[in-house]
């Protein structure tokens, strides 16, 4: 398996790269179950997010990353925008996406307790990866259906056009790459 050599805050991996297209490909950013590396960048996007009321994220990889960066801010809890609709929730707030990790368009939803709790709050979103946005874009719908008000955005990584948005905060730029005929690959400046 083919992989790309990435060093983030100190803690380097090996990102396996995954096809888009016949001549595309991203290499595949995992952190949802690597404590050294969640550690390490959690501490580094905390300081740059500084105060908010709550950090929101996406039932997927920014879990862990979400629960950290909370916990280094002092907060006592954070919000998780679910894939499907729980038996418990009640009043639920919808929004659908369309990611570049994921097939076909998902659905993200947040319980009515959830909402309640950020309603009129100071929000950062957290993710692993910002590529294309759309997963930013369906959180940050989600969180202003439920009146809260997004102030920040946040990632680990950005990607591709992502990182020349002057709107997120992010702490390193992971390139997109393209597929020679022979199958190496190349980054794309």
């Amino acid at each position: 398996m083919k992989t790309y050599k990435m060093e983030v805050c100190g803690v380097k991996r090996e990102l396996p790269f995954v096809k888009i297209k016949d001549d595309l490909a991203f290499a595949s950013f995992v952190i949802i179950s690597d404590t050294e590396l969640i550690s390490a960048c959690a501490k580094e996007l905390a300081a740059k997010i500084g105060e908010v009321d709550a950090v929101v994220t996406a039932e997927a990889k920014g879990i862990a990353l979400a629960y950290e960066v909370s916990r280094l801010l002092g907060l006592k809890e954070f919000i998780v925008a679910r894939k499907s609709v729980k038996s418990y929730m009640t009043d639920v707030v919808s929004t659908e996406v369309n990611s570049i990790t994921t097939k076909g368009t998902q659905k993200l939803y947040l319980d009515g307790v959830e909402a309640a709790k950020i309603k009129g709050r100071k929000i950062c979103i957290i993710d692993d990866v910002i590529s294309t946005g759309e997963s930013l874009k369906a959180v940050e719908t989600l969180v202003e259906k439920a009146g809260a008000d997004v102030i920040r955005r946040a990632a680990v990584l950005a990607e591709g056009d992502a990182v020349s948005r002057e709107d997120i905060i992010f702490l390193q730029k992971l390139p997109l790459f393209s597929i020679s005929e022979d199958g190496d690959y190349s980054i794309i400046e």
